[in-house]
């Protein structure tokens, strides 16, 4: 696949009082992740390091300011319809600042426990677990065939996907 179909990305998941912070993307039309329940992130720019574009997109999105944070792992999504992404995952329950509405869709902290019972990739699923393990650092791959996650490897090996991938309660 060309350079040009391979993109960089952030994801952050704040936490506060079991909850996290989800951007639930309902107001661009045409947008990849429509619907989906989603932490916050996006592209990097020109010249950025992930924590760069993780400091960056967690303001513009929320206005509110990073403090410190956990450099979880990185996912390296394949996809038939939308090119290989690497998206850089962060967590973090260290911020201040005043929330704002976010123009790419709706802020909501979502109790953890709710969190399955919300629209949300599959392979989200996975990797919220992981990071709910407090895993140290890993890699993630997620092989999509349109909607559907049709693989998954995590640091090299196979792992199970459906079911067996979701964050328990």
């Amino acid at each position: 696949m060309s350079r040009l179909n391979m993109r960089n990305t952030t994801l952050c998941y704040l936490e506060r009082d079991g909850r996290y912070l989800m951007l639930h993307r309902v107001t661009k039309a045409g947008d990849l992740n429509r619907d989906k329940w989603i932490g916050i992130g996006g592209k990097f720019e020109e010249g950025e390091s992930p924590e760069d574009c993780l400091r960056r997109e967690v303001l513009e999105e929320t206005g509110l300011v990073l403090e410190s944070w956990r450099y979880c792992g990185i996912v390296t999504f394949v996809s038939d319809g939308w090119g290989t992404e690497y998206m850089h995952l962060f967590w973090s329950d260290a911020f201040h600042g005043t929330l704002r509405d976010c123009d790419e869709g709706v802020l909501e902290w979502i109790e953890k426990s709710e969190l399955l019972g919300k629209q949300l990739w599959e392979g989200d699923r996975i990797f919220l677990r992981l990071m709910e393990e407090r895993r140290p650092f890993f890699s993630l791959k997620l092989t999509y065939r349109g909607d559907e996650l049709v693989g998954a490897v995590l640091d090299g090996s196979p792992i199970p996907t459906g079911q067996d991938s979701s964050l328990q309660s």
